[in-house]
């Protein structure tokens, strides 16, 4: 694994686990949701070379029909990375090769920048062979963050006030009942709870757990999902295109021209 420090902040990497951030903890209390049974429902994972779900678990392209393994009911979900090991490349940086079950060549790298109070990561698709490709990142947030050191030595294990998400966007992409995109928008979206994707973000994502800290999240995404359904934890999702991506709003990458993406974490202490 790799472990980043920086201040009151370690940051823990497990490349074996899919390439996932499988702790962040900062002033003594875990941020993300610590291990459950599915692999899809804790850590910060990326998910490439798609993201969400992809309708039926294929889509056409170049001519073909590709058909992946269903891996959520009949629909595959997260892409093909996020259940196998990655390489170590070096002290910041992993990278894994695209391959079976996903049939088009190329390469993802994941890069972790950890200073005091902040953290950026980058995440780049270079095709070998051109494919329709969506990447981001999946954070799961604890809504109460647990004590996990000495750090605090007398407050209570979990904090009692939970966590509150500040978020707005222009739109929200309208989903069925398999809750995929339909192609339709909704504008002004209506509130939470989400199970949602949305374009335009106009206020990027707050998280805040009052009385402890305030994390916020920035990224040159141009889709985000966000999930409030969860009674642990809120997932808050940047990727570079919707849900069901190869099928609804195909981008093609080629060799030559790599996918990217970035996302920042900045926190603040709330104690006073």
């Amino acid at each position: 694994m790799l472990r980043l420090s920086a201040a009151d902040a370690l940051l823990t990497i497990e490349p074996e686990r899919g390439g996932r951030i499988t702790s962040l903890v900062v002033a003594g209390r875990e941020l993300l949701m610590w291990e459950r049974f599915r692999t899809i429902d804790w850590g910060s994972y990326p998910m490439a070379p798609f993201a969400g779900r992809l309708r039926d678990a294929r889509f056409m392209f170049d001519g073909r029909a590709i058909q992946l393994p269903a891996t959520e009911g009949p629909h595959a979900i997260h892409g093909t990375t996020l259940d196998r090991p990655w390489r170590i490349e070096d002290d910041r940086t992993i990278s894994i090769d695209l391959g079976d079950p996903w049939p088009f060549a190329g390469r993802v790298t994941q890069g972790y920048e950890l200073e005091p109070g902040r953290l950026r990561q980058t995440m780049r698709l270079d095709a070998v062979d051109p494919m329709p490709a969506v990447i981001g990142w999946h954070p799961w947030f604890v809504r109460r963050p647990r004590l996990v050191s000495e750090a605090r030595a007398g407050e209570p294990e979990h904090l009692t006030a939970p966590l509150e998400l500040q978020f707005g966007a222009e739109r929200m992409l309208q989903r069925d009942a398999d809750g995929l995109p339909t192609g339709h928008r909704l504008s002004p979206p209506p509130p939470p709870p989400w199970d949602d994707a949305f374009e335009g973000v106009v206020s990027g994502p707050t998280l805040r757990w009052p009385g402890f800290l305030e994390l916020s999240i920035e990224s040159d995404a141009s889709h985000w999902v966000v999930y409030t359904h969860d009674e642990d934890g809120i997932a808050v999702e940047p990727q570079t295109g919707p849900p069901d991506g190869p099928n609804l709003e195909p981008r093609v990458v080629v060799p030559g021209t790599p996918l990217t993406i970035e996302m920042t974490w900045r926190w603040r202490d709330l104690t006073g």
